[in-house]
């Protein structure tokens, strides 16, 4: 079971008000993503939302076609005060 955290500006936001977000195997229900997530980060899921991102072409700086896989999204919500360490942020 694929398993890959999407750690961008966006998402990082997001997990701060925690949700935090997942790009799982495309064939994957939101009861294997929940619990998936209990039993890797040892923590308790209320929600899970799921995306299928499509699959696009696009041009590389050298002018060759680079195909994207698609995939699929999800945005997992944790109880109160649970947080998962790999999306923590440094304050300075």
């Amino acid at each position: 079971m694929k398993l890959e955290p999407i750690i961008t500006e966006k998402t990082l936001k997001m997990a701060e008000a925690g949700k935090y977000t997942f790009k799982v195997g495309t064939n994957m229900t939101k009861y294997q993503i929940k619990a998936l997530i209990n039993s890797v980060f040892g923590v308790h899921t209320q929600r899970v939302w799921t995306a299928k991102i499509a699959g696009e072409s696009k041009k590389t700086m050298k002018g060759k076609n680079r195909f994207i896989l698609p995939f699929k999204k999800a945005i997992v919500v944790l109880r109160e005060k649970e947080k998962i360490d790999l999306f923590e942020t440094k304050k300075k």
